[in-house]
């Protein structure tokens, strides 16, 4: 699965990815391949993701997440 992850200011990561891990407004959830369309509003925490190198980690105060077609778009402040 492929993600993007942006602040206004910056590209904070683009890459492949096995699963991401997002800290949602109702509450953690983690995306997988093939994950069905969604859209969530995210709260402070992490998102952790998963990919060839291992598992890496990103602070964020919110932001707001949209899965579709096997691709995760990710919109946060910092």
């Amino acid at each position: 699965m492929k993600i993007r992850i942006i602040a206004p200011d910056k590209l904070i990561f683009e890459g492949d990815v096995e699963s991401v891990t997002l800290p949602g407004t109702m509450g953690s959830f983690t995306v997988l391949n093939n994950h069905a369309p969604i859209i969530s509003s995210l709260n402070r925490g992490r998102i952790a993701y998963k990919d060839a190198n291992g598992v890496a980690e990103v602070l964020i105060e919110s932001g707001f997440a949209e899965v579709r077609d096997n691709t995760l778009s990710i919109c946060v402040e910092q």
